[in-house]
């Protein structure tokens, strides 16, 4: 069976998100993409806008048409900082040599090198990386890396901005995920 991890904050999920899962699993012929919301990210300032309880409801409602999906709350109960490799190790454990990937953007692949503990994250692992900008990413030496086509399309950063100004989502958003946000009154302004 081959799985692939997907960390990251969520905050919110978003369609870009799904893009980058779906063309992993095409790429690859993934069984299983289990989306890791994490508690906080050592690589971020600030902690989520929204709590891990809204961020995991808001993944388990952008990724229930996937069967292919998975949302896992390990992260949110690690004691923060939880690092990559501990999970992926923890992951790795429950099907020892069954092949493992992690799927990240181009950003987040130039940066790991600064990961704590990268080489055994290059031990565990084969990453899927989707550039952005119209930058193909590069090898890094001593890591496995499958290079997805496609551009990964916004952020979460900006969305959260756009949320607060009241801005249209729906081109950037599961529908369910919209009417979470409204009724749990997320990303608001003011």
């Amino acid at each position: 069976m081959k799985r692939a991890l997907f960390g990251g904050t969520f905050d919110p999920p978003h369609l870009a998100h799904l893009h980058l899962a779906q063309a992993a699993v095409d790429a690859v012929g993934l069984d299983e993409v289990i989306f890791l919301p994490c508690r906080q990210s050592p690589h971020k300032t600030g902690q989520p806008q929204a709590s891990g309880a809204d961020r995991l409801a808001m993944l388990r409602l952008a990724t229930a048409a996937f069967p292919w999906a998975t949302v896992s709350d390990w992260e949110l109960h690690r004691p923060s900082p939880s690092y990559s490799w501990q999970t992926a190790e923890h992951f790795a454990a429950l099907a020892p040599g069954a092949p493992l990937y992690w799927i990240l953007g181009q950003d987040q692949w130039q940066a790991l090198p600064r990961w704590n503990r990268p080489e055994r994250l290059a031990e565990l692992l084969t990453f899927l990386v989707l550039g952005r900008d119209d930058v193909e990413p590069e090898l890094l030496p001593g890591f496995r890396a499958i290079f997805l086509s496609g551009q990964q399309p916004g952020s979460s950063t900006d969305l959260r901005k756009r949320l607060a100004e009241g801005g249209e989502m729906s081109a950037f958003l599961d529908p369910k995920v919209t009417d979470y946000l409204r009724a749990h009154r997320l990303y608001q302004g003011g």
